[in-house]
């Protein structure tokens, strides 16, 4: 019998909103029936996430990228030119405790989800993104180039999604030679579940602040004294989990996988911002959905506005949100369950053997 692998193995998503973190949580469950070690490195609300995820494994605080949003979404673009050298700083940093991490663990690999610093030029790095495009009006030309730039200082780039009919779009839909790409399948730490419905809606917060407080505020006075049964999750990821109920709606500061995977398979309608994780984990859910994109974030606009073309689910804007909106959702035919690809990523991760 060939013995496991026993090879460390470094996990490091971008602490930007919890979908970054949340579809590593498959990969590290993989890594683990594989043999492998996985070593947790991220920082904020994502490192926390997974360390109440995988409490026995080590993990490691990296820097802090400047990214905040503003609550005037036009200024968003603006903050992030400005704050360039903080990046550059931020990410210098990274490198360096990246290297400092992979000399005292001896890590054999680096599995980064979007962090730029989390390379190492002695061992195999890959770089997980649904964006090789990333679009940015008149400017996605230049940020998609910059972004490929930072992708090719890793042996290899993972794309979440199917394939022969990408979820992502155009997104990931470009000729990138310059590093070996692989599809490795629709990554979602949910299984399909069917339950008896408990609730009419199930509102999901996420993403950074402070429209995570915006859309929250906007959604409470909307449902206020409500008849409707609503569960909101605020995306809060705390040292204790905490539940009210407020103007007939139950309140649930976070909730672990398998919680919210109960909870997602209760509820008939989620409303959701329009992140690309948060998607591909209502698509196997198969779900129905009313998506409200993050303002400023035209990844979220574009996938939101790609939805509802192909009517899978409406969405507005969110300074436009009315509670008769949600009529919308009978007019679309909401996710039909998509499979999670677990043999593409096992396959993958042959790269770290």
């Amino acid at each position: 019998m060939k013995e496991l692998a026993k090879n460390k193995i470094l996990i490091t998503p971008l602490n930007w909103g919890l979908g970054h973190a949340t579809r590593c949580i498959p990969i590290i469950g993989i890594l683990i029936k594989k043999g492998f070690i996985p070593i947790i490195a991220s920082d904020g609300e994502a490192l926390l996430l997974l360390q109440k995820e995988f409490p026995d494994l080590t993990s490691y605080t990296l820097p802090t990228y400047p990214i905040a949003y503003s609550k005037h979404p036009f200024l968003f673009k603006t903050n992030l030119l400005f704050k360039f050298l903080k990046f550059q700083t931020a990410y210098k940093a990274e490198v360096k405790e990246i290297g400092s991490i992979v000399k005292q663990e001896n890590i054999q690999g680096i599995i980064s989800d979007n962090r730029f610093g989390c390379y190492h030029p002695d061992i195999k790095s890959v770089y997980i993104t649904h964006q090789i495009r990333v679009l940015a009006g008149i400017f996605t030309f230049l940020t998609s180039k910059i972004h490929q730039n930072i992708i090719k200082k890793f042996d290899e780039c993972w794309i979440p999604d199917a394939e022969n009919s990408p979820l992502s779009g155009r997104l990931s839909d470009i000729n990138f030679k310059s590093v070996k790409t692989k599809y490795i399948g629709i990554l979602s730490r949910f299984k399909p579940q069917k339950e008896k419905l408990k609730y009419d809606y199930l509102v999901l917060l996420s993403g950074p602040e402070p429209q995570r407080s915006l859309l929250e505020r906007i959604m409470l006075k909307a449902f206020k004294n409500t008849i409707k049964r609503v569960l909101l999750i605020q995306g809060k990821i705390e040292t204790h989990q905490k539940k009210s109920k407020k103007c007939g709606i139950e309140i649930v500061n976070f909730m672990t996988q398998y919680q919210l995977q109960q909870s997602i398979a209760e509820s008939e309608v989620i409303i959701a911002r329009s992140g690309y994780s948060t998607i591909m984990d209502l698509a196997v859910m198969a779900k129905k959905v009313f998506f409200i994109p993050t303002p400023g974030q035209t990844e979220q606009i574009y996938l939101a506005k790609k939805l509802s073309k192909i009517k899978i689910a409406p969405y507005v804007k969110q300074h436009q949100f009315k509670l008769a909106n949600l009529d919308n959702v009978k007019r679309f035919t909401g996710f039909n369950r998509l499979s999670r690809d677990t043999e593409k990523l096992s396959q993958a991760l042959s790269i770290f053997d």
